[in-house]
């Protein structure tokens, strides 16, 4: 077997509920196993195993013991039985390393793993538990090694081997290539590193374990900003020396999401380059997970940080809609009016918009000329209408009533109710160019297809939420309790959390008391921005959100966009040839 390599979880994922170790421990508190193993040398293949050796330790004193040898079942190399001094007669009467494990793997539980050169030895020790069926308890490791290389400089030792730091600390055991013996001469080591880590603020085993890691000097220096923050959901941000924020993100726990921003996990240019001119975190906490996304757009939408990359200018959607007047077109605007005929978005972009225009051009006879008309004046047609693209209303070769019910009203249909006669005609020039073998222009409109689709049922899911002037929901909170929500036309307008054993309605109705006021307004999101809207919709849809109360009924048009959900699944991941069977 290929050599598996070892990786060392980021300080990101270090959850005190994982594994039994807090990464906030104390250093002095820790309970920790030295272990070192003596091998064939070979690839942890599972087996190789001729030597245990671990001490368990916490605040200097020694806990306990464990050594044993190990058959590995192969004869050992000479040159092991040379550097080592084990034989294979030594060997023989020893215990397999299947009988071995149960023991170790008890020995190391609740406490943090600690070896020189710890991928060697984890590696050995997680191939020969999942050779043999045991489950590898994943502790937290520390490596004795990449310690020393952060904490002594080259002036003091000349090289990071286990003899050489033995002897820099004046160990009481020398190592002698003899499992035991190594892990007794790396407690000594591992007491000396630690009593040189309370000059970088290193305190605590999480702290320790992500010192070794290889950060930037601008992560180390920084650190001391994730200090004190909550452990809570909520929000952060990182400020510049003039108070102007830099970034903004959201978190279950804001203090440990906070952290990884100082750890080797994190290799973004950009974030390195923000963290250089941060000054200061500031934590908003929220009452839960929902709350905090929103908190977290709003914020982006409102300061534009300039290390976020998305949500940062929700000002810029457009919308397509039908112009006033005689023969009306599709146009792309920044705003809709209540006036306005009909209309369909918000779209992110202005080619997302023209995308979706010319997908209504292909299934339905809308003019494409930006020529104002008159009913009493001709205008010479242009080369669409030669081509039968167009049925030439420039020179009222139909009639405006005719218009309507051919070119507008399907447009209009499609943005609020049934996009059937749109979604027909677009799959039946699909079929009629995929069966000419014109596969570029079938793959074209197949793009236009998903786009249109992908606007109507946006809209429709929209407008069924802010339609509803206030809706209430519960959601299961992790520690019992529950999650609330007051919803007013779409916008997020209060959160709390209900404790656990105590009935939600008075919590609910302080969270109403103190909501935001929300008016109403036109268009599918009035009230607050799309990507909010949809957070909402996205935490409403779980399974185990449960609606409270609803002012109004919450509906979608039982013909409308939503039925083409699997369609649209389809077109965006190209399989136009499975699109004709979906028009029924």
């Amino acid at each position: 077997m290929a050599q598996q390599e070892y990786l060392q979880p980021a300080l990101a994922g270090l959850d005190p509920t994982v594994d039994g170790v807090d990464p906030a421990l104390p250093l002095y508190a820790t309970t920790f196993v030295v272990v070192d193993l003596e091998t064939t040398g070979g690839a942890p293949d599972g087996g190789g195993i001729t030597e245990i050796g671990a001490v368990k330790v916490r605040g200097g004193e020694e806990l306990g013991v464990l050594g044993t040898l190990v058959n590995p079942g192969v004869p050992i190399p000479p040159f092991i039985t040379v550097l080592t001094g084990i034989t294979q007669a030594m060997l023989l009467p020893a215990p397999p390393i299947e009988q071995v494990l149960p023991s170790f793997l008890e020995f190391v539980a609740d406490a943090v793993l600690v070896a020189h050169n710890a991928p060697y030895d984890v590696g050995f020790l997680k191939a020969a538990c999942a050779r043999h069926g045991y489950r590898w308890p994943n502790p937290r490791v520390l490596d004795t090694a990449a310690l020393a290389r952060r904490v002594l400089l080259r002036d003091e030792v000349p090289n990071r081997k286990l003899a050489t730091l033995a002897a820099y600390f004046r160990a009481g055991t020398q190592p002698t290539h003899r499992a035991l013996d190594d892990a007794r001469a790396t407690v000594d080591v591992l007491h000396g590193l630690i009593g040189r880590l309370g000059g970088h603020r290193v305190d605590t085993v999480g702290d320790a374990i992500e010192f070794s890691r290889a950060v930037t000097p601008t992560q180390r220096r920084k650190r001391h900003l994730a200090e004190g923050l909550p452990r809570s959901p909520g929000v952060y941000i990182f400020r510049a020396a003039d108070d102007r924020p830099l970034y903004v993100g959201t978190s279950r726990d804001i203090a440990t999401r906070v952290r990884s921003y100082f750890t080797a996990a994190e290799k973004r240019a950009r974030m390195s380059e923000m963290l250089a001119a941060a000054e200061r975190v500031e934590a908003v906490e929220c009452a839960h997970s929902l709350e905090a996304e929103v908190r977290e757009l709003r914020l982006i939408g409102a300061h534009a940080p300039p290390y976020n990359r998305r949500s940062k200018f929700p000002e810029r959607m457009v919308w397509l809609k039908l112009t006033d007047g005689p023969y009306p077109r599709l146009s792309v605007v920044r705003a809709i009016s209540p006036d306005d005929r009909a209309y369909l978005g918000p779209f992110t972009s202005r080619r997302t918009a023209e995308l979706a225009a010319a997908g209504f051009h292909d299934a339905v006879p809308l003019r494409q000329c930006t020529h104002r008309l008159s009913l009493r004046t001709i205008t010479p047609a242009c080369a669409l209408a030669e081509l039968g693209r167009c049925p030439a209303p420039c020179e009222h070769r139909i009639t405006p009533e005719e218009y309507d019910d051919r070119a507008v009203r399907p447009f209009a249909t499609a943005t609020t109710g049934d996009p059937q006669p749109v979604v027909d005609a677009l799959l039946a020039r699909i079929e009629t160019l995929a069966a000419a073998q014109r596969y570029e222009e079938a793959a074209t409109l197949r793009s236009r297809l998903a786009a249109v689709l992908r606007a109507t049922v946006r809209m429709q899911r929209l407008a069924a939420l802010s339609g509803i002037a206030e809706l209430a929901a519960a959601h299961p909170a992790a520690g019992g309790g529950w999650e609330l929500a007051l919803v007013r036309h779409g916008r997020l307008a209060g959160a709390g959390v209900s404790p656990a054993g105590l009935h939600p309605r008075p919590t609910l109705t302080a969270i109403r008391a103190t909501a935001e006021t929300v008016s109403p307004g036109h268009g599918p999101v009035p009230a607050a921005t799309p990507e909010e809207s949809e957070r909402i919709l996205s935490w409403l849809e779980r399974p185990e959100t449960r609606l409270v109360e609803m002012s109004d009924g919450w509906a979608s048009p039982v013909a409308g966009a939503g039925r083409f959900r699997d369609l649209l699944e389809k077109a965006e991941s190209g399989a136009s040839h499975q699109l004709w069977s979906e028009r029924s």
